[in-house]
């Protein structure tokens, strides 16, 4: 059976299983909109900035990031600014891209809503260009965070997809495909927990998934093999079924190629 084939399998399946949520395209619609700010680390190691919204800050993505990047021997010292809701515009508009001209980051890993609409892909690209130009200037390199869409929206899998690719490809920037990962993991296990309970952000699982992927986009490491338990700073332990990491690290390394 073909991989468009099997792709559209796995679409029908989360459209009967998912739940309703949240709606918007252009970013995660949101109840809150303060601020996390994730300090940097102490420890040393490339330094990488995450911009984006709640699906950046739930369950402590860049921390995750941070933990796998140690326990691949490829050390990363993460910082994550986040706004409830907010696209890369509403970003530009509340100072941060003068986090970035600070200097120091390597990577600037860049997330929005699943931006599947033709509109809110312009508009992806457009702040995508405005923020590399940010980037370059202090030193640092653009990657794209791909996300997914509402769960009773799979159809936009592919929409999602190309909007990151294109935004990424606009910039020479590297893409962070964790959206296909998640389709990846799909047609391996079809039920996988990665939505959590509003259809929309990710459960602990499914950010653990997006980590590999972000890992293996910023490192050129095998996401394969990597801990199913990890030490977060501040001392948080996060663990995830070894079964399903190893269904999440092959995935991830799929979504790579």
């Amino acid at each position: 059976m073909s991989k468009k084939l099997n792709v559209a399998h796995v679409l029908a399946f989360v459209l009967l299983a998912a739940a309703t949520s949240c709606g918007g395209d252009k970013s995660p619609a949101a109840v809150d909109s303060g601020t996390t700010t994730t300090p940097p680390s102490t420890a040393g190691g490339d330094r990488v900035l995450f911009i984006g919204n709640s699906l950046t800050e739930g369950n402590d993505l860049p921390l995750i990031v941070e933990a796998l990047s140690r326990a691949g021997g490829r050390p990363f010292a993460v910082e994550a600014v986040t706004y409830g809701g907010f696209s890369l515009e509403d970003h530009w508009g509340r100072g941060t891209q003068n986090r970035i001209a600070g200097g120091g980051y390597r990577f600037v890993v860049l997330q929005q809503g699943p931006s599947a609409l033709a509109e809110s892909r312009v508009n992806l690209r457009e702040w995508t260009r405005r923020f590399d130009q940010v980037i370059r200037q202090a030193g640092g390199r653009t990657a794209l965070y791909m996300v997914w869409p509402e769960s009773y929206r799979p159809q936009a899998f592919p929409d999602v997809s190309d909007s990151y690719r294109i935004a990424a490809e606009d910039v020479g920037g590297i893409l962070l495909p964790a959206g296909d990962a998640w389709l990846a993991a799909w047609r391996q296990k079809p039920d996988l927990r990665l939505y959590g309970p509003d259809g929309f952000h990710p459960t602990l699982l499914g950010s653990y998934l997006a980590a590999l992927a972000i890992y293996g986009g910023l490192t050129g490491a095998s996401p394969v093999g990597m801990p199913s338990r990890l030490s977060l700073r501040g001392g948080r332990t996060i663990e995830v079924r070894a079964a399903d990491a190893r269904v999440a690290q092959e995935a991830a390394a799929e979504a790579l190629r």
